[in-house]
């Protein structure tokens, strides 16, 4: 989940924690913030759970990784690379990906780092699960399919990757679609203690932070991954086989030690790596993010996330927001579906 300890998520539940990200998140610029009607996207009707695979899957070598990722559409349409969270995989896209497809779009979906069928290249290289490596991923693996320029979609550490990779590298992204926000934040924010309703939401972070939590989470990934889908999504019916088909990306061998360093380097309980340095400072100054964005949230997010209010002024291109009703969880693309395309489709329409 995008749960990160850091000062545009953790701080929102609770009126005390809004308020002081509020405050947090305040830029001198104006954003072009307005409420958000869909445009006349030519989609065809689809229910969430239609789609249940993708064509056969594809590996590249990227950057320290051999990526696995599903792709569709055509080769030379206009590229949206689409990014999952944790607990979750490639298939949160399954309805997503030929939606898109059908209106001509070069669709790539990445496992990220530890899950499905990614892999590192050197058994030498370090398991870090650091925001800005994942975003750097990404950036490799454009590189190596030869994308000069993406929009970017996701949610959890999906939506916080395209974040990152749209204040890093904004000549690489087009436009955006995240999820619950703005979720870019650091160590140093992440060291700041919160009201105690507030730290309970984060229960498993503590949990990871300790060897029983590690020893607890490689034990029963199944079992935990499915009790966060249940908070986050708690209106969301799944069944057993679309829970198995995401669950087999966690038996990937990094899984656990990604999964692990990534909590642990955000209560600075970690390091990180020495190159991503100069990544992690430019965060740290929470930069704004200027490139065409459209936020989402759905309307039974059981995941702590931020009121839109809170991140309205981090976006200073054009900008809107949409909330998704109808009971729509934390994994919303594989819950919305057609909300989720048609929010991408819009803004590259914008862009």
């Amino acid at each position: 989940m995008s749960n990160e300890i850091d000062q545009d998520r953790r701080r929102l539940v609770g009126a005390a924690a809004l308020t002081f990200v509020t405050s947090q998140l305040a830029f001198s610029g104006a954003a072009e913030a307005q409420l958000s009607k869909p445009k006349s996207a030519n989609l065809g009707p689809v229910k969430a759970g239609t789609h249940t695979s993708f064509a056969p899957l594809k590996q590249i070598d990227a950057g320290v990784l051999s990526v696995g990722y599903a792709e569709a559409g055509p080769a030379e349409g206009p590229a949206v690379i689409l990014l999952h969270g944790w607990p979750y995989d490639v298939y949160s896209f399954v309805d997503v990906a030929p939606l898109l497809a059908a209106e001509g779009y070069r669709v790539i979906v990445p496992f990220l780092r530890g899950h499905g069928s990614t892999r590192f290249l050197s058994d030498a290289t370090l398991r870090n699960g650091q925001p800005s490596a994942i975003a750097a991923d990404i950036i490799a693996l454009m590189d190596a399919l030869n994308i000069q320029k993406a929009t970017l979609a996701g949610f959890d550490w999906g939506a916080r990757t395209a974040n990152i990779m749209a204040a890093l590298w904004p000549q690489r992204c087009q436009a955006l679609v995240s999820v619950s926000g703005y979720l870019i934040g650091s160590q140093e924010a992440g060291k700041k203690p919160l009201p105690p309703q507030a730290e309970l939401q984060w229960w498993y972070q503590f949990y990871f932070a300790t060897e029983r939590g590690r020893a607890g989470y490689d034990m029963y990934r199944r079992e935990f991954s499915k009790l966060i889908w249940q908070l986050g999504s708690p209106k969301w019916n799944f069944d057993g086989a679309t829970f198995e088909r995401t669950a087999k990306a966690f038996d990937n061998p990094d899984h656990v030690a990604i999964v692990i360093h990534n909590y642990r380097w955000r209560q600075g309980l970690a390091e990180g790596e020495a190159k991503y340095d100069a990544f992690e400072k430019q965060l740290a100054e929470a930069p704004v993010i200027s490139v065409p964005t459209i936020t989402m949230e759905g309307d039974a997010n059981g995941a702590p996330h931020p009121e839109p209010a809170a991140y309205a002024k981090k976006f200073s291109g054009k900008y809107s927001h949409r909330t998704v009703k109808g009971g729509i969880g934390h994994n919303l693309p594989q819950e919305a579906p057609r909300a989720f395309a048609e929010a991408i489709i819009d803004v590259v329409a914008d862009s």
